[in-house]
């Protein structure tokens, strides 16, 4: 007799986690870094940025607003599933969002992952979370997680309109603006292990090149920049090159007085773009006088909700998946088991990413 497999229930939300108070920001950064040996005094630099906002940061918020906004595209589109929300590093952790999903008799649910890429830290990482929630609960639900969005046309076109939006908030007498995307960088040796070992490694670089190639050729722009972002870790480690204020500084030595950065790597305003982006970059602008906007994310925009409801739909067999890239694409994974065999290896270093570009 064959098994037939229960139908889809349910739908977590699955994302990174951030604190919501003063308290909470050595807790998170613990968890954080946990099992790395990461030395005190280097949480000690990272809680100060989240202190400088009040010790919260926007992710907890902006997933719940996402939650909300998905749960109007389900109703509008008679899709009656429930939504969970669950986090790697802070509450609502997984671990418990996966005991109350199966307290409330879910069995089969689909996982959104708040990260559109590939890579360690951007995909197999929440392969883990998946894997290690349902090995502490018993009886936990089968987990389905949904694939990687890095080249949905809808995530692209709300990418593509935040940066129309920000170029209407330049100076009237600011020069045309130097088009900057910008993604978390992660170490070399971890995006040279990025994707299945046949797929010729380097899949997030590659993801997050294309994503730009795309968005700026909506614009018809086919000058730009594309530089990286947030690295931590020991300095004789090798990371994705070149960083965003470092590139500030390149370009005004070559004479450019105006930018427009695109955080096409994120998927909402959390500490990497309100600290790096919003503070740091832009205060290096300021200082070099040189005119400085920054596109929003696309996580608030309506589209990024309909994008769930349509990744969503692919799952359930009523809708046809939309892609525009042609890099590939992979993400796909029951109960924790990941894309392929040696996907995404993690390579021996010192430390990985403190902070979760990603996602």
């Amino acid at each position: 007799m064959v098994n037939t497999p229960e139908p889809f229930d349910a739908v977590m939300v699955l994302s990174f986690g951030g604190p919501e108070g003063p308290d909470d920001v050595r807790p998170f950064l613990e968890n954080v870094t946990r099992g790395r040996g990461i030395p005190p005094e280097r949480l000690d630099d990272v809680a100060k940025h989240y202190l400088h906002f009040g010790g919260v940061s926007p992710i907890n918020a902006l997933n719940r607003a996402l939650i909300d906004a998905v749960r109007a595209e389900f109703d509008t589109h008679g899709i009656d599933l429930p939504i969970y929300f669950g986090n790697r590093n802070w509450h609502p952790m997984v671990e418990d969002t996966v005991a109350t999903m199966r307290d409330d008799g879910i069995r089969n649910a689909l996982v959104f992952a708040t990260s559109a890429w590939g890579g360690y830290s951007g995909c197999r990482q929440y392969h883990e979370d998946i894997r290690r929630a349902r090995e502490v609960v018993e009886n936990a639900p089968d987990l389905t997680r949904l694939r990687q969005f890095y080249d949905h046309p809808l995530f692209l076109d709300a990418v593509a309109d935040a940066v129309r939006a920000a170029q209407s908030e330049l100076p009237a007498d600011a020069a045309p603006a130097r088009l900057v995307f910008t993604a978390h960088s992660v170490p070399t040796a971890a995006d040279a292990t990025g994707g299945p070992p046949d797929a010729g490694g380097h899949l997030y670089s590659r993801q997050v090149a294309e994503a730009a190639r795309l968005v700026a050729g909506a614009l018809g722009v086919d000058d730009y920049d594309l530089v990286w972002q947030s690295r931590s870790g020991p300095p004789q480690v090798p990371w994705l090159e070149p960083d965003i204020v470092d590139h500030i500084d390149a370009l005004h030595e070559r004479g450019v007085t105006s930018v427009i950065v695109v955080p096409v790597g994120f998927v909402s305003d959390h500490l990497e773009v309100v600290w790096d982006l919003d503070t740091e970059a832009r205060d290096r602008a300021a200082e070099l006088g040189m005119a400085f906007v920054r596109a929003a994310t696309a996580g608030t925009d309506p589209r990024f909700a309909q994008m769930v409801r349509e990744l969503v739909q692919e799952r359930l067999g009523t809708a046809t998946p939309h892609r525009r890239g042609t890099e590939p694409e992979f993400g796909v994974g029951c109960n924790g088991t990941l894309c392929a065999v040696g996907c995404c290896e993690p390579p021996a270093r010192p430390s990985r990413p403190t902070s979760a570009a990603r996602g």
